[in-house]
């Protein structure tokens, strides 16, 4: 007989909403413990300040779950830092974490080093352009963790806006359904009852994650994810479902880079192994007036060692 997945049983009994989770309950269950809510941010100060002043307000004022707000600002030109500051968050800069190891752009990065700098024992990563920004993203996020200590990782989903008055209600964006879920199916498959295994949002035990190496830019979701299930099994992960999410949406050419860094991603985590670095070279169209050219991107995907090691050194 063919082997029976463990995918639809986990998905039934490891699946949340965020409505099934009270702040107030979840900061007595705490017992002690740190939260740190982390945010790697470049040039959005549109959407940032908001999202800070919310967790803020209902989440370290008038809820004590929250303990702290760390935004990283990845080379921001616009007023990011300052408008997280005053929202009330601590900024770090992120050339100034670790500055011995180097720095390098990209969302990967970012969240690598918040790893350094936060105090927490559980971690909350978001992302920073969120719109319309609830503090239920955060409550769903943290709620399995703080009620079931089986868990080491949580993954949100939601419903996407697709176009005017409509939702997209199931599954990932476009490079989710179109490459990450392949690659997840043939590589990882017991990944694969992740709604949107793309998605920027996620909580964690630190100790999980400061124990794992991180994959630059966009390959660092799925990364992160793939080492999470070699490390601690299925069962020590959840996902909850957050609602609706609103945010800015990616054109084709950035969408094109992110399926390179998300198949590098599998490839340095799943792949043979003895390399810290993947290159690929895309093939692009573009018209000029008239004229159809051929542009040709070269996208370097990198893997950072465990922060564990890193602050040993």
């Amino acid at each position: 007989m063919p082997e029976v997945s463990p995918v639809p049983l986990w998905f039934d009994t490891h699946t949340y909403r965020a409505q099934q989770f009270d702040a107030v309950a979840l900061a007595a269950a705490k017992a002690g413990r740190r939260v740190s809510v982390l945010i790697p941010a470049r040039d959005e100060e549109a959407t940032l300040g908001a999202i800070v002043a919310t967790i803020c307000a209902e989440l370290v004022e008038r809820v004590p779950l929250v303990d702290e707000i760390v935004v990283v600002d990845s080379h921001s030109t616009d007023a990011t830092a300052d408008v997280a500051r005053a929202a009330g968050a601590r900024v770090v800069h992120v050339d100034d974490v670790v500055p011995e190891v180097g720095s390098r752009t990209g969302k990967g990065e970012a969240m690598w080093k918040a790893l350094a700098v936060m105090t927490g024992d559980i971690g909350v990563y978001l992302d920073a352009d969120v719109q319309e920004f609830t503090a239920d993203f955060v409550v769903g996020l943290l709620g399995p963790l703080l009620t079931d200590h089986r868990l080491v990782f949580v993954k949100a989903f939601y419903d996407r806006p697709w176009s005017a008055g409509t939702t997209r209600s199931s599954g990932g964006g476009r490079v989710t359904e179109l490459v990450a879920r392949p690659l997840i199916l043939e590589r990882a498959p017991l990944l694969s009852g992740f709604v949107q295994p793309l998605a920027g949002e996620c909580a964690f035990r630190v100790e999980a994650l400061r124990s794992i190496p991180f994959v630059s830019d966009y390959g660092v979701d799925i990364g992160l994810m793939i080492d999470v299930l070699r490390d601690h099994g299925l069962s020590a992960m959840a996902q909850v479902d957050l609602g609706l999410r609103l945010h800015r949406h990616q054109d084709l050419a950035a969408l094109s880079a992110m399926t390179q860094h998300v198949r590098a991603a599998f490839d340095l985590r799943v792949g043979p192994g003895g390399t810290d670095e993947v290159v690929s070279t895309a093939t692009l169209f573009r018209r000029d007036g008239e004229q159809m050219r051929l542009v040709e991107r070269t996208t370097t995907t990198v893997q950072r060692p465990p922060m564990d090691d890193v602050l040993r050194a």
